[in-house]
């Protein structure tokens, strides 16, 4: 499917005298305003994997790699992503969605492809860096479930995403902080007969923190029991459901998903739709009343999926909702000696000092998936330069890790709490349709903060202040923004505000 825009020169872009790498730079700005137009929330939801593939005569081909993407974009997003596109390059006059295939390379234009060919060693380390290394808990909880090659369905996946082979309990590295989680999906994953454990298992974290891992792990558990299991990821459910009322098979949709033990859901924030949201929450009413296990994952716990309907929220609370905390220093070690230990049984060579190894394990402080690209980093310095690796090498390695530290979470309940406290105003008063200046101003604070501080949208934040419409919040922002630099009072005081969130 493809948009066109009106009047605009047709021709190719690199006869227009825009080569590759500004194509490039042109779509990463358009990222870029897509992000801050939409929101953290719905741009990861639809756009975080949309890659440009080329530019050829006014028209630009994007891919995505699933056809739901595809297909959503195309129904809600195209007109805004040509617009977007065209105020960064006039030429573009057309935008093409396609869904590209596992291995498909992404192409912009000649000019920039050119810096690496195929047969060097930097490209063939680049495409694996590790081609035999054998997995260890680091590297599967660092990884997502869509992008593993090592997966594959099962007879019994009712055509559901593949599990992962290299995601087990037994390469699952446990420490303090993911020790509950770890216990809960061992227990469920165990359990032979009686109703279901804790329903639903509900684990939430945020990225690379191994909650993939953990339901994975369940799904072949419970599956050498013997029962009947499936994994989807939330756009896998999607797809699926809008693909049954399209074929008119909802019904026998329906019945696959009630008629299995085990119900694995990852990545739940990404679910929306009225009618996907309801088919979702009956799927879920059915399983249980039947006594059939259901484990779910999200990077947030069930009160702030705003996006979902209240009954669903509270029946995911229902279960036992546990958070996967940040890796301490402890599992952040023992994470990354398994990694080393694995790459060095393919690349004997490989040695990096007990002094080394801490600094790493001591810096990077976001992720498992942080460690591996340090670990990344570092085999491909000593396999390219023939060099040992040093205190040196490491700390220019991994210095971008070490700049993109994860911020502190907040909340918005804390934000409003926090200013309805700091101006002698109820949290109910900044929720209330009051609009008395004692009121409004607080309220419209707190809308600032909230933007500037969280990655909700708009319009979702216009939900958690009383039910608000988007551009209710958008007019305090840019109301407080522009007080902000006219007021040096008003400015210290929204200093003082975020440092306190933030401390």
């Amino acid at each position: 499917m493809q948009v066109e825009g009106s009047a605009a020169d047709d021709g190719d872009i690199g006869r227009s005298g825009t080569g590759g790498t500004d194509v490039v730079a042109a779509w990463v700005r358009v990222k870029r305003r897509l992000r801050a137009e939409l929101g953290e929330d719905v741009f990861a939801s639809w756009f975080a994997r949309l890659e440009l593939d080329a530019v050829t005569a006014g028209t630009a081909r994007l891919t995505v790699p699933t056809r739901f993407l595809k297909s959503w974009i195309e129904s809600h997003y195209l007109d805004r992503v040509l617009n977007t596109f065209r105020s960064e390059v006039e030429t573009v006059t057309r935008i093409e969605v396609g869904v590209r295939g596992a291995a498909a390379p992404v192409r912009v234009a000649a000019a920039a492809q050119k810096s690496i060919t195929p047969a060097s060693p930097l490209a063939r380390l680049q495409a694996s860096p590790f081609p035999h290394a054998p997995s260890t808990g680091e590297t599967a909880q660092a990884q997502e479930a869509e992008a593993a090659p090592a997966a594959r369905a099962e007879p019994g996946d009712l055509s559901g995403a593949p599990l992962d082979n290299r995601l087990t309990f037994a390469s699952f590295v446990v420490g303090r902080s993911n020790a509950l989680a770890h216990a809960a999906a061992e227990r469920v994953a165990r359990q032979d007969e009686g109703p279901a454990l804790y329903n639903p298992l509900y684990l939430h974290a945020g990225v690379g923190l191994g909650k993939t891992h953990l339901l994975h792990a369940i799904g072949h558990a419970t599956r050498e029991s013997g029962k009947r299991v499936i994994y989807l990821t939330a756009d896998r459910f999607m797809y699926g459901f809008v693909n049954a009322l399209k074929t008119q098979n909802a019904l026998a949709f329906k019945e696959r998903l009630r008629a299995i033990d085990l119900l694995i859901l990852d990545d739940v924030q990404f679910i929306q739709g009225k009618s996907i949201q309801a088919e979702f929450g009956h799927t879920i009413n059915a399983l249980i009343d039947a006594g059939r296990q259901i484990v779910v994952a999200s990077d947030r716990p069930p009160t702030e999926l705003e996006a979902l309907e209240e009954r669903v929220r509270s029946r995911l609370g229902g279960g036992l909702v546990v958070e996967i905390g940040n890796l301490d220093e402890t599992l952040r070690t023992s994470i990354l000696s398994a990694r080393l230990a694995a790459v060095r049984a393919t690349h004997p060579g490989f040695e990096v000092s007990p002094t080394v190894a801490a600094y790493v394990a001591r810096a990077i402080t976001a992720n498992g998936r942080d460690l591996e690209g340090a670990v990344n980093r570092l085999l491909a310095h000593a396999t390219l330069t023939g060099t040992a690796v040093t205190m040196e090498t490491a700390e220019t390695a991994i210095r971008d890790l070490v700049k993109n530290r994860e911020p502190k979470r907040i909340k918005i309940e804390d934000i409003q709490k926090l200013v309805a406290s700091r101006y002698n105003v109820s949290r109910s008063d900044i929720l209330s349709e009051r609009r008395t200046a004692a009121v409004v101003k607080p309220r419209q604070i707190a809308m600032y903060l909230s933007k500037v501080l969280t990655l909700r949208s708009l319009p979702e934040i216009g939900r958690r202040f009383g039910g608000r419409d988007h551009t209710t919040v958008l007019h305090a922002v840019r109301k407080i923004d522009k007080l902000i630099g006219e007021d040096t009072v008003l400015s210290e005081e929204v200093e003082l505000l975020k440092r306190m969130l933030q401390d």
